[in-house]
């Protein structure tokens, strides 16, 4: 199984937008064959000194039963789509692509 952290910076006053577009493709990849999880999160405040907060990441968390799948959907017509849908909204992104030892 692999387990994806992506963090996507979006531009000021965009969070809500970026949500409402990315939970309208949602069903669009949980139904992708190898897809088990796919949601996104946004920071709470906890009180723990080490969290480092921003209210304009928004951390998206992904399983995939394989390596495979996930190139699959990287390349997905819909990915495509939602992509050019959100590139005017996204500063920055990294991942973080990970298995379990």
């Amino acid at each position: 199984m692999i387990n994806i952290i992506a963090s996507i910076k979006v531009k000021e006053g965009c969070v809500g937008e970026f949500i409402e577009k990315f939970k309208a493709n949602m069903p669009n990849v949980l139904n992708e064959k190898g897809c088990i999880e796919y949601y996104p999160t946004v920071d709470v405040e906890s009180g723990i000194a080490i969290q480092r907060k921003d209210e304009l990441v928004v951390t998206i968390l992904e399983k995939w039963e394989s390596l495979d799948a996930l190139k699959a959907h990287i390349k997905a017509p819909h990915m495509l789509e939602y992509r050019e849908e959100v590139k005017h909204i996204v500063g920055d992104m990294s991942l973080k692509i990970l298995e379990k030892v």
